[in-house]
């Protein structure tokens, strides 16, 4: 018998409607796993081809409870707007982890989007105050758009605050928020009008080894909650000393980012990783007062707590195409 994987383009997987709600839970559910020692990821190595920031990442992981192992290579091109191409992209293999075949080969880039945004939203979960309605993003492209969906979903907001260098960006974020969420969106013209007065701020920029330090000292209100999806791109130091908590998806990623690729000089000391938040080893926000952050570095069990999802909704309505190996 001639063994197959079915093939997912970045349409089919948008196609297969895994819809946000279901996705926060299953990356939360994959949190737990991780908290509990229970999922095999090693920090991802990569490749940095030209200059600048641009990254290549291999991103492998296992996880048994959910059946599901396999590896992501995906690119990340700061330059690639200008030239009509996405930033992120790439392609995800899922293999069963009975017999180390390969299922399916798909475009990484929507679900890369949507669990970046999920994980953002799980981290808001135990950090932000519960009641937070006013949500401030910089940066208006894939990440300010998944991030609002997914920060809806868990919040009841009301009013966004946008900005963003592109006004195309920021008209559209508008656009988005307004027809789609039902929000109500004000673009602002300045990046502090996007961070003081915000219960939750989402920074979504390129990710860069040198921050361009935008957000200074003070601009976050205390009892805020800040999910650094660019890392610590858009802080200067003095913003992030404020920090009551700082927080990542996973210590041992963040210290291979810090100590062998030159992010996160000079910030905040690590208080949790996500995954002992969601089980209860950490506590969260314990006062209405507390700056917390988080700076996930996106991690290849999001993508395996995800993609068997997508793989079964596919088959069940018949997208993609199945080839021979």
């Amino acid at each position: 018998m001639t063994e197959q994987i079915l093939y997912l383009s970045q349409k089919d997987v948008a196609d297969a409607g895994l819809t946000m709600d279901r996705i926060i839970d299953t990356v939360e559910k994959g949190f737990v796993e991780m908290g509990n020692g229970r999922v095999e990821m090693p920090p991802k190595p990569g490749v940095h081809p030209g200059e600048g920031d641009n990254f290549i990442h291999a991103m492998p992981a296992y996880i048994p409870a959910m059946k599901s192992c396999g590896v992501k290579w995906v690119s990340g091109y700061p330059g690639n707007p200008e030239k009509g191409l996405p930033y992120i992209n790439g392609l995800l293999i899922y293999n069963d982890p009975d017999t180390g075949m390969p299922l399916s080969v798909m475009d990484c880039t929507w679900i890369t989007a949507m669990r970046t945004a999920a994980a953002s939203a799980v981290s808001a979960k135990y950090l932000a105050r519960p009641e937070s309605a006013t949500i401030g993003i910089l940066a208006c492209g894939v990440q300010g758009h998944t991030n609002l969906e997914a920060m809806n979903v868990l919040f009841p907001l009301k009013k966004v605050l946008a900005f963003d260098t592109k006004k195309d960006q920021a008209d559209a974020l508008a656009e988005y928020g307004q027809k789609t969420l039902g929000l109500d969106v004000e673009i602002v013209s300045d990046p502090r009008s996007a961070v003081t007065g915000c219960d939750i701020v989402v920074t979504s920029g390129p990710i860069l080894k040198v921050p361009h330090a935008t957000i200074k000292k003070d601009w976050v209100d205390e009892g805020s909650f800040v999910s650094c999806v660019d890392f610590d791109s858009f802080f200067s130091r003095n913003a992030l000393a404020q920090a009551d908590k700082w927080t990542t998806d996973n210590l041992a990623q963040y210290n291979h980012y810090k100590d062998h690729v030159g992010f996160f000089i000079d910030c905040p000391d690590i208080y949790a990783e996500l995954g002992e938040l969601v089980t209860g080893r950490k506590k969260g926000r314990e006062t209405q007062t507390e700056r917390t952050f988080a700076a996930n570095l996106g991690l290849a069990m999001e993508d395996m707590a995800v993609c068997p999802l997508i793989f079964d909704l596919a088959k069940d309505k018949h997208l993609g195409t199945w080839l021979a190996l």
